[in-house]
């Protein structure tokens, strides 16, 4: 085996042994100053600051950090990479955070999960999103028999304002389907 494969190898090894190893590498320089904090536009409504969320990543609390949903609230801006005096990347660690919770190995972000990986998937096959597809794939997936009834007023109040529209003949799915085989190449090889 190739020094190159045998590297690949032992990330591969490592990322499943401790889902983090990626983000606290990515992590491992910051110093604590609290400039992603006082950057980022949306840490009014996070429950940790992100210079928080960071001491929690050092220390390997991977509990504590996918019990709080500051990782879920970036937008990705990137200011806080942008003005990082250590010149670490914040936004991309925390979307690296996100992955790790959309590899499944959090439970309580599955709804989001099964959200995302539908909607992606309606695009693909239809070429656009369509709301009524959508929603009965989620639905599907949810596994409870009630769930729709919550959603059933605001259903309503869209599809009587023409916001939703019925499920129509796909169009331009072939135009989009070199984008997302090119999209699971770069995934698949863990770039």
């Amino acid at each position: 085996m190739s020094t190159a494969a045998t590297h690949h190898a032992s990330t591969t090894e490592e990322r499943e042994a401790n889902p983090l190893s990626v983000v606290q590498e990515m992590m491992r320089a910051c110093i604590q100053c609290g400039t992603c904090s006082a950057s980022c536009p949306n840490a009014s409504a996070m429950d940790l600051t992100p210079r928080h969320l960071w001491r929690l990543v050092q220390l390997g609390r991977m509990e504590k950090i996918f019990q709080s949903h500051t990782f879920t609230l970036c937008s990705a801006c990137y200011y806080c990479s942008l003005r990082c005096p250590r010149g670490l990347n914040p936004s991309d660690a925390m979307a690296e955070l996100k992955q790790i919770a959309a590899r499944g190995h959090i439970r309580q972000y599955g709804d989001t999960i099964y959200f995302c990986r539908d909607f992606v998937d309606n695009v693909r096959r239809n070429g656009r999103l369509q709301e009524m597809t959508l929603m009965a794939a989620y639905f599907m997936h949810m596994r409870r028999p009630t769930l729709p009834l919550r959603f059933a007023s605001l259903g309503w109040k869209l599809q009587s304002k023409a916001k939703v529209s019925l499920p129509t003949l796909r169009r331009g799915a072939p135009k989009l389907e070199a984008l997302f085989r090119r999209v699971e190449e770069m995934e698949g090889d863990g770039t």
